[in-house]
């Protein structure tokens, strides 16, 4: 038997689902001033993050949560644009080795003090501190409850 959601989850719910689909249009919309997409800028960040610019494919994948086939087709427009390369890695010819390019790394760092400027504005400016740390202890049990369900293989 399906539990529905009551009026007041369903409304908790939806205020989520609008909250992300808004800030993810608003940030999109300002990183697309500097020529970049939310997920060109996501695997931007993981790869600047990481020793010598650059992550195995599978281990990209797994930082942003996305799937192989997505990850392949990003990263091949981002290669085309110059902003990451990609080559076997030397250990395990099956494996993929993925760099920002200096041109990327240009590209973030031109990109960075817009996007930062706008998640302050409509992200973190409105909130308390002590709603950003609600905030935080929120999302991270929920992301808890996600990762769990899903090495259990329930989702």
């Amino acid at each position: 038997m399906v539990r529905w959601l009551s009026d007041d989850e369903q409304a908790t719910w939806q205020a989520y689902v609008r909250l992300r689909q808004r800030l993810d249009g608003a940030i999109s919309a300002g990183l697309a001033e500097d020529h970049l997409s939310l997920a060109d800028y996501e695997l931007m960040v993981a790869l600047s993050a990481a020793p010598n610019g650059c992550l195995r494919a599978k281990e990209l994948a797994a930082e942003v949560c996305w799937e192989k086939s997505r990850l392949s087709k990003h990263l091949a427009r981002m290669d085309a644009r110059g902003l990451v390369e990609r080559r076997p890695a030397e250990e395990d010819a099956r494996g993929i080795i993925v760099q920002l390019t200096p041109e990327g790394r240009v590209a973030l760092e031109r990109a960075a003090p817009n996007h930062v400027d706008l998640v302050r504005r409509v992200f973190v400016e409105p909130m308390t501190v002590a709603e950003a740390r609600t905030l935080r202890a929120l999302a991270d049990k929920v992301v808890a409850e996600v990762e769990q369900v899903t090495e259990l293989g329930g989702a």
